[in-house]
């Protein structure tokens, strides 16, 4: 396992209808994770805070704007060969102003929770995303093959309240 020395903050924010069971998910269409389904979300700009990147990136990925967010969960992930490390925030919304619609980056789609496209999707994301539909907070920590295609390492852990950040001294695998 590489050990962590640095890390990059990026955000997540998955969009959902409770209501009807249904996720919001985009198909990206360039860049890191092209060709896989995702919620939204990306960089966090000089500037701004996690959240109004999260905020900044739905509306550029999916053209919606959040009317409520929640952090409810902090994933942190390396790759072989590679010491910095993705400390990604994500974030629940159920509430939004605009319709869904497809930009450069992505294809936005809605899923029935139990028709979510796990097999076109980030292999960490079946071991988590149940989690996030229970409303169960968590920390997770993967560890994927250079390629990005195998997790090599993981671990999750169920919190009652998450930090700001994640701890590099807390590298559990």
């Amino acid at each position: 396992m590489v050990k962590i020395a640095s890390k990059k903050q990026l955000t997540l924010i998955m969009t959902l209808d409770k209501k009807n069971e249904k996720v919001l998910l985009g198909m990206k269409k360039r860049g890191f994770g092209c060709n896989k389904w995702n919620g939204f979300g990306g960089k966090v700009e000089k500037g701004e805070t996690i959240e109004e990147g999260a905020r900044r990136e739905l509306m550029e990925e999916a053209m919606i704007v959040a009317d409520d967010m929640t952090k409810v969960a902090m994933n942190m992930f390396s790759f072989e060969n590679d010491p910095v490390g993705l400390e990604v925030h994500i974030y629940l919304t159920t509430s939004y102003k605009g319709t869904p619609t497809e930009t450069e980056e992505m294809r936005p789609e809605w899923f029935a929770y139990n028709d979510i496209p796990f097999d076109k999707m980030w292999k960490d994301d079946e071991q988590w995303f149940p989690l996030l539909l229970k409303g169960q907070l968590f920390i997770g920590q993967f560890h994927f093959s250079e390629d990005q295609e195998n997790i090599l390492g993981q671990h999750i852990e169920y919190v009652d309240t998450l930090p700001n950040e994640f701890d590099l001294n807390k590298q559990y695998i």
